[in-house]
């Protein structure tokens, strides 16, 4: 059950020159978010911009909540100038998490660039770690690798400029992992959060080898809890909200 709360700032570390990790301590008592699952963030403290940003938490401890963010516009750039003690008003946690792997299947991750933080908290929870197909467009946009190492899943990377890790982009990276000689008779179950043509052209590999996942959606939201529709997306059941319905959804059920 989502609720508004305030929050002061504990940190705002900058990991390079355009990317956070923001965390706040939430000053009302709050519901356990399920990873997958976002806020939405007041990211100053005027009314320019009006509306709160939405953020899937990257992290949450008995203190506090962790943001990944990239500044790109007027709201990201407010929240790099956060200072520990600022006060903040944070609506969470909101939408749908990413469901559990049925048994016998083996969960295997795909982030691509911030879209690693709605996969984290994901990684963190199973007890024997799932391997982790990382991607973007060059090195610097690799984030909290250090992190990634320390839960012990198989971590592969890869750049769109190959700067890092491995050659070509993350789907040429799926591709050779699922055909590769170790993965024969695996049952996967995908789970992937970055960019929309990145998480399209996962789909479609999933779906041209039968296997089943969840994508997380980004869009742009005014409210966060389903009342505007601004961030309706076409199904094979018609539109659904991000917001809402989502932002996880299966595989099979988006249309691009």
């Amino acid at each position: 059950m989502y609720k508004i709360f305030k929050a002061k700032v504990i940190d705002n570390l900058p990991l390079n020159k355009k990317n956070y990790l923001l965390t706040i301590e939430p000053l009302d008592p709050i519901s356990e978010p399920s990873p997958g699952q976002f806020y939405m963030v007041g990211t100053g403290n005027s009314f320019d911009p009006l509306l709160k940003r939405p953020f899937s938490y990257f992290r949450k401890t008995a203190q506090a909540i962790q943001f990944l963010y990239t500044v790109k516009g007027k709201g990201t750039a407010q929240m790099k100038a956060l200072k520990p003690g600022d006060g903040m008003q944070v609506i969470g946690p909101l939408g749908t998490g990413y469901p559990k792997p049925p048994k016998g299947y083996i969960p295997l991750l795909i982030a691509g660039g911030i879209g690693i933080a709605s996969l984290f908290s994901l990684a963190e929870c199973f007890t024997k770690k799932p391997s982790l197909i990382y991607g973007s467009r060059c090195k610097d946009d690799l984030l909290i690798l250090n992190e990634l190492e320390k839960l012990g899943s198989e971590l592969i990377t890869c750049t769109d400029d190959c700067s890092f890790g491995r050659e070509g982009m993350v789907t040429d990276v799926l591709t050779n992992f699922l055909d590769s000689p170790s993965s024969k008779g695996t049952s996967y179950m995908i789970y992937a959060c970055g960019p929309k043509p990145m998480l399209a052209a996962i789909s479609q590999i999933a779906l041209d080898k039968h296997i089943k996942g969840y994508v997380s959606l980004e869009e742009n939201m005014a409210c966060g809890f389903g009342a505007c529709l601004g961030c309706s997306v076409k199904t094979g059941k018609g539109y659904k909200r991000v917001c809402k319905e989502g932002p996880v959804f299966p595989i099979e059920d988006i249309v691009w």
